[in-house]
């Protein structure tokens, strides 16, 4: 079974930065897009930004120009680099791997004070 484990979720103020990683089995995570979701309370679970397995990316627009998502191929991890993080930005951040079958992380807590 797959199992994703998430880390460096966290309390961080306004304008600070963030680093979550994403470990993922190799066996998948060479094939896999990764992804970042976010789920705010009383909202959905949105994308926050996603890398195939080529390198390619998508943001949401929200976090355009102030997140980026890479892949360490090594250690079969996924990373969200979060800057100049906002309020806004507080969620559970829920690390994805998809090859056809969807796989969830637990979830990691960022809260982002005023």
């Amino acid at each position: 079974q797959v199992q994703l484990v998430e880390s460096g979720g966290g309390l961080v103020q306004a304008g600070g930065s963030l680093r979550l990683s994403c470990t993922a089995p190799g066996s998948i995570f060479s094939v896999a897009t990764m992804g970042w979701y976010r789920q705010a309370p009383g909202k959905q679970r949105d994308l926050v930004a996603h890398v195939s397995a080529d390198g390619s990316t998508n943001y949401a627009d929200s976090v355009k120009g102030r997140f980026t998502i890479s892949r360490d191929s090594a250690r079969g991890t996924v990373n969200l680099q979060m800057n100049s993080l906002k309020p806004e930005d507080t969620a559970v951040y829920y690390c994805n791997a998809r090859i056809g079958i969807t796989f969830w992380g637990r979830g990691t807590q960022v809260t982002v004070a005023s």
